[in-house]
């Protein structure tokens, strides 16, 4: 037989809500981790006392009770399974695994037993239902009726708040059979009650979430906030964990706890108590104990009188009175030196601190995510510049979390701290921008070829030289186009020599017309490299040369399909560091034949790309003669149209005083007077065409008139 059982999507059932996670069963006991709290409840073998099957909503259901009366519930098992979990409680725990099932008769009279921190309300010998009394809340009598109220669950849909008992009155004397049944309940019940003192009180904290300013009592069992608005009390039970985290500016510390199930405030829900706190602020605290009560109850953990600063002694009291460990950052070391990282998250500023099992995120709103619930992380492109870029974190249960706006000089240290905690890297959000940017700033392992980054240096190399090859005279239109700032320079050296060259003449309104032309041939100069700019941004020639792979390229390429075979299916990133693993253990000597190889196919390139420039200039000057010709085409065809146009304008002139004459008929005398009279800063072209078009009028009146 196995000496370990483990079970997947087992709910454990939590003051009336199921949570989900993984059951192990081992010779030393059993072991329970919770998915979404990450939270672990250990039962040693030695402490239980009985095990019980049966059949509840979510199929098959265990309840195990141990011998200091706790009972925990766990549904989900499959009712083949009953067999092999009877099997390991009798070799290991020596335990009979009872199958007892619950009374489904629906009847509303029984009898009431206490077990343990249980209430059961049984039908003959079995039971109908059965109530943790750690859910009880409140409790109160009445005449024959004993009320009791829960906790509100937030996860649940639907939640229990009330149930109320009838307790017939008995016969006998002195005893009260209401007052005995709510004593039961309030013993084990979850009732926070502030009787006592408080063993010590810290005053005026300032706390960021809930935001204000409080006043902390410490209680044996629970934690109370005193706000001038509000009042919060916190079982110690419900914290889950303690952080301590130094601000980035090393004057501040964050003191948080997470709590589950959170504190409530009307609709909002607080999962995490955030303190702020200066370093150099310093407190002496005497504890409201004698010393041997101190001595018994924290065994050396805390002294009667302490002294020190407020942030060392808030979390010392914490921790030995919830006895959970403080976390604090680990190894992690930002580009600055601290130990955490600048970022936004939902639109609100804020630091994120890599931890040795998580990261967390304060304060608004605070976030914890455990390494073992994340799915993979992604560093993604900035949306709005390339001087920083985003952290994606996704959950195994679909959440994703973007953590945006980090400076550039931290990526290779939060890419160094996630590969060293073997977390999953998925960079779909990269561009080709970017991933220039990041080859620049990465700090990655250095015992490992990056396939990619070696690429991305070989094809640098080829743009470098392909810059230098065209740069004879197609160089500065293409510098000016991707610099618009120096535009400005440029013309106003332009004007100055037209300034200087227009000086020299004596005429200011010479001046002034050599100064446009200049004006507009300078625009239109700039313009043309631009719109090539542009034209060659839309799409690349399909004629051009493809450019030569590197040496490791063209070994890939030949060695990948022999990769693929001796690794049967193995995935793309698994395929380039197997490769990468492969050429860096390569001989020199089998190295030097593939850069052979990719010289010679660089020559080719050059040899190439020279030809390719050859015949694209050639093209490109007969394109502008053609240009040329046909605007030339266009200009004599615009000019025979309006020489028509003004003949057939004449014509209708001539023609319409014919048809009125007594309206429209002018003499000789007439017109010339007309003209000197009106235009005689006309032209003289223009009066020659008004005397001109003067005889045919003549001659169509003379024949009228005949």
């Amino acid at each position: 037989m196995a000496d370990t059982l483990e079970f997947n999507e087992i709910y454990q059932e939590v003051k009336g809500s199921m949570n989900d996670g993984r059951l192990r069963l081992s010779r030393q006991g059993v072991i329970f981790k919770n998915s979404k709290t990450g939270k672990v409840d250990n039962i040693q073998a030695s402490e239980l006392a009985e095990g019980v099957w049966r059949r509840v909503a979510l199929g098959h259901g265990l309840k195990l009770l141990t011998k200091n009366g706790h009972v925990y519930k766990y549904d989900g098992f499959r009712e083949s399974e009953f067999d092999k979990l009877s099997d390991f409680f009798k070799a290991h725990y020596r335990l009979e695994l009872a199958e007892k099932d619950l009374c489904v008769k629906g009847w509303n009279w029984g009898t009431v037993r206490f077990g343990g921190q249980l209430l059961s309300f049984d039908i003959g010998e079995q039971p109908v239902f059965e109530i943790p009394l750690s859910n009880v809340s409140q409790c109160t009598t009445g005449k024959n009726e004993v009320t009791l109220e829960f906790h509100q669950n937030d996860d649940a849909e639907v939640s229990l708040m009330e149930v109320r008992f009838y307790v017939p009155p008995t016969q006998e004397d002195g005893v009260d059979p209401v007052e005995a049944f709510a004593q039961n309940v309030l013993s084990k019940a979850d009732v926070i009650q502030a009787t006592g003192d408080a063993i010590c009180i810290f005053r005026e904290l300032q706390c960021l979430t809930p935001r204000g300013r409080y006043d902390i009592r410490i209680y044996p069992t629970f934690l109370h906030l005193h706000g001038k608005t509000f009042d919060y009390k916190i079982p110690y039970t419900t914290v889950l964990r303690l952080f301590l985290l130094p601000h980035k500016d090393q004057r501040q510390m964050f003191f948080v706890i997470s709590l589950d199930p959170p504190i409530k405030q009307g609709q909002t829900r607080y999962h995490f108590l955030i303190l702020l706190f200066s370093k150099d602020e310093d407190i002496s605290l005497t504890l409201n104990m004698n010393e041997e009560e101190v001595e018994k109850r924290f065994e050396g953990r805390l002294t009667k009188n302490m002294s020190g600063s407020l942030y060392e002694m808030v979390s010392r009291v914490m921790k030995a009175l919830v006895n959970r460990k403080i976390t604090v950052p680990g190894n992690f070391q930002g580009h600055s030196g601290a130990q955490c990282i600048t970022c936004s998250y939902k639109a609100s500023s804020g630091l994120l601190y890599p931890l040795e099992r998580g990261f967390i995120y304060v304060h608004k709103p605070p976030v914890h995510i455990r390494f073992d619930e994340i799915s993979f992380v992604n560093f993604a492109r900035g949306t709005t510049t390339t001087r920083s870029f985003d952290f994606e974190i996704e959950t195994k249960q679909g959440t994703q979390y973007t953590f945006s706006s980090i400076e550039r000089e931290e990526y290779g240290k939060l890419f160094d701290f996630v590969n060293a905690k073997k977390l999953n890297i998925k960079n779909r959000g990269l561009k080709e921008g970017m991933k220039q940017s990041y080859d620049e700033y990465a700090d990655s392992d250095e015992d490992q070829h990056d396939a990619y980054l070696e690429r991305m240096k070989e094809e640098g190399k080829i743009r470098e030289e392909n810059a230098n090859d065209s740069s004879d005279g197609s160089g500065e239109e293409t510098d000016e186009s991707f610099n618009p700032g120096e535009e400005d320079d440029d013309v106003a050296e332009e004007f100055d020599s037209n300034a200087s060259a227009s000086s020299s003449s004596g005429d200011g309104d010479s001046d002034r017309d050599e100064k446009k032309p200049a004006k507009k041939a300078k625009i239109v100069k700039d313009r043309k490299p631009r719109k090539k700019q542009l034209e060659s941004k839309k799409g690349k020639d399909p004629n051009a040369p493809k450019r030569p792979m590197s040496a490791y390229m063209l070994w890939l390429n030949a060695n990948r399909e022999k990769i693929k075979s001796d690794h049967p299916g193995i995935s793309i990133t698994d395929l380039s560091k197997k490769a990468g693993e492969l050429w860096k253990a390569m001989s020199k000597e089998k190295k030097e034949e593939w850069d052979r190889k990719a010289e010679d196919a660089r020559r080719d390139y050059e040899k190439a790309m020279k030809e390719y420039s050859v015949g694209s200039k050639s093209e490109s000057a007969k394109t502008e003669r053609s240009k040329k010709k046909k605007k030339k085409q266009e200009k004599q065809m615009k000019g025979k149209v309006e020489k028509k146009g003004a003949a057939s304008k004449s014509l209708s002139s001539t023609k319409s005083p014919a048809k009125n004459m007594s309206e429209s008929f002018k003499s000789k005398e007439f017109v010339s007077s007309d003209e000197s009279s009106s235009g005689e800063n006309k032209k003289e072209d223009s009066e020659e065409e008004g005397v001109a078009s003067l005889p045919p009028s003549s001659e169509d009146s003379a024949s009228g008139s005949d």
